[in-house]
């Protein structure tokens, strides 16, 4: 084994709950940190899925003002119960033109297909727009860059270091993934269930119910 590429799971991060930060959480952590996140920066999170939960989080420990935006307005208690500042509804189309120009700071967590061109009207002179999920090719307008400086950028997990580093901060911001347990038996009907975008927000199966499988 190399040790370089051993990571260590903090004390106090339960292990069902330290898993997906392994995916979803340096997914979301990476992008926020290099793109530059500053405390007091005004943050829009796309989507409130097993990506968009943790970069809530991730949003709130580093001080930004934290705004999800979902076309599911039943997720609104729970994006405030995981640290959003505020709720908008993308399904409202005065949503776009009452926010134009609001954030400093969006991370794209969807990946179903959407219009890139309407999210980048919400990011003030200079903001930056990062992409973590994909979506089917969206069309994109050049005047949705340029009319005020606005920069596109993509971004897809993080290295070993990165992921060390992150692991790090949740232990001493208190942040996790929130997770369902399953044994292996249930897996079918996750995976049903996973389809209806009925979970909150990751699956983690106990491996020890594979020997009852057995």
């Amino acid at each position: 084994m190399d040790k370089n590429y051993v990571l260590s799971i903090p004390k106090g991060i339960p292990l069902e709950r330290a898993a997906p930060l392994l995916c979803a959480g340096i997914t979301t952590y990476s992008p926020l940190k290099h793109f530059g996140l500053k405390k007091g920066d005004r943050l829009g999170v796309v989507g409130l899925g097993g990506l968009g939960h943790m970069a809530v989080k991730f949003g709130h420990a580093m001080g930004a003002h934290v705004t999800v935006l979902s076309h599911s307005p039943g997720k609104r208690d729970d994006a405030l119960k995981l640290g959003a500042d505020d709720f908008l509804i993308t399904k409202d189309e005065a949503t776009f033109t009452d926010n134009a120009g609001r954030f400093d700071f969006i991370l794209d967590t969807v990946s179903a297909k959407h219009d890139y061109n309407a999210y980048l009207g919400l990011l003030r002179r200079d903001g930056v727009m990062v992409l973590v999920g994909v979506p089917e090719p969206t069309p994109l307008s050049a005047s949705s860059l340029i009319m005020k400086r606005k920069k596109l950028g993509g971004s897809l997990i993080g290295g070993i270091r990165e992921t060390q580093e992150m692991l790090d901060f949740c232990a001493a911001n208190d942040v996790a993934a929130d997770v369902e347990v399953i044994p292996i038996q249930d897996i079918n009907e996750a995976y049903e269930r996973m389809l209806r975008n009925d979970v909150r927000y990751r699956f983690v199966i106990d491996i020890a119910s594979l020997k009852e499988a057995a």
